[in-house]
């Protein structure tokens, strides 16, 4: 039970999904985007675990395309999403429906090489 003078919890979501770091490039990213974003990175992962198919900005999210449109995570393809959480920053995603997951496959402070 919450407390006077103690900080308010975020409410739990019923339609929730998790978010996992699929490697550890992803995982290296993350931390930097947590550390130079941290106000658009908490957005960003709100939008995410709400709905991640979702497009809230077509400009700044959506399917990538070409050899970047398909990746593999455990064994699995999947389809491969994009992030944009500040003008270089990215994170680069794929949707599990059966388990709620989405894997982040890239997230980096930079505009990724690989979309050039």
């Amino acid at each position: 039970m919450s407390k006077r003078g103690e900080l308010a919890p975020r409410p739990p979501s019923a339609g929730q999904w998790k978010l996992k770091l699929a490697n550890n490039q992803a995982a290296t990213g993350w931390d930097d985007l947590c550390r130079q974003a941290p106000g658009p990175l908490a957005i960003a992962w709100d939008h995410l675990a709400d709905d991640p198919r979702q497009v809230h900005n077509p400009d700044r999210q959506g399917r990538l395309k070409g050899s970047l449109a398909h990746t593999t995570v455990g064994g699995t393809e999947y389809d491969q999403w994009q992030y944009e959480v500040t003008g270089g920053g990215r994170i680069w995603y794929v949707i599990d429906d059966d388990s709620r997951t989405v894997h982040i496959t890239l997230a980096s402070t930079g505009h990724p090489k690989q979309t050039d």
